[in-house]
């Protein structure tokens, strides 16, 4: 079955915990729990090695996933994130409830790449698009 990242903030982690069971429980992969490094612990208590070697894994975990689910707003290292999968060619679903995403003055030009796809809508919806074109693309090829 297919690999996946969910790239997000501290602030989304309800959120993102979900989009990330809804995946799981349908058969997708989960490369890496980012929100467990908060478990207990405020952003400013983290040291220059925790910060190393979490992004490691975030690093690790996105080179090994299929595609990658962005959910803004994000964090400091989610546009980073962005930026690997998309170097690396992977299919990325960029999600935003408020549908900034198509505001010029909020949306990066990145925004808008053929690998992005950009997803509004209730978090139940985004998951079913992702296993519908998840879907898709595994007949195509």
């Amino acid at each position: 079955m297919k690999k996946f990242y969910v790239a997000s903030s501290f602030r989304n982690m309800d959120a993102v915990n979900y989009v990330t069971n809804q995946l799981v429980n349908k058969g997708y992969v989960h490369t890496y729990d980012w929100t467990k490094n908060a478990q207990g612990r405020d952003e400013k208590t983290f040291t220059f090695e925790d910060l190393k070697e979490i992004g490691q894994k975030e690093k690790d975990a996105v080179i090994k996933s299929d595609f990658i689910v962005v959910l803004l707003p994000g964090g400091k290292g989610t546009h980073i994130e962005l930026g690997i999968a998309l170097g690396l060619g992977k299919k990325t679903f960029l999600y935003s409830l408020d549908g900034a995403l198509d505001q010029v003055e909020k949306a990066s030009t990145f925004y808008h790449l053929p690998e992005v796809e950009k997803c509004y809508g209730k978090l139940d919806e985004l998951v079913d698009k992702i296993a519908a074109q998840m879907l898709l693309s595994q007949e195509i090829s």
